[in-house]
């Protein structure tokens, strides 16, 4: 599915899924639940990304980076110091030698529950 060239905020990220930006609005409060209040949020033409002095979670409509198929209306992902065995993690990146990025498939706000939050916040506390 084709987005905006340039989206500066989620609406316009998601503006051909409803069932993304509801994922990403629940994600959005459930980072700031497991947080606080020094995150900044950035919409880029791929994701939404929350940060510390670095990015450690984002939010991002599968359409624009997956090359396997997906099919789920999102995908959030997180940055941990280790790689994470679990049977939700679709698929781990490992862009340096200290930082395994984690995807998640999410089908329904109901799925970020408490185990996804403490990988968010574990997450948080690395990019301090």
């Amino acid at each position: 599915m084709p987005t905006p060239a340039t989206p500066s905020t989620p609406e316009e990220l998601f503006a051909h899924s409803p069932d993304g930006l509801a994922i990403h609005d629940a994600f959005a409060r459930l980072v700031a639940d497991v947080t606080g209040d020094d995150v900044q949020v950035r919409t880029t033409k791929t994701q939404v990304a929350f940060r510390r002095r670095r990015g450690f979670a984002f939010v991002w409509p599968p359409w624009v980076g997956v090359r396997d198929h997906v099919d789920a209306p999102a995908v959030v992902s997180f940055s941990l110091g280790r790689e994470l065995a679990s049977p939700r993690v679709r698929q781990v990146a490992h862009p340096s030698s200290r930082v395994w990025v984690h995807h998640v498939e999410v089908h329904d706000p109901a799925e970020l529950d408490d185990e996804l939050a403490g990988w968010v916040r574990e997450a948080y506390d690395a990019a301090g």
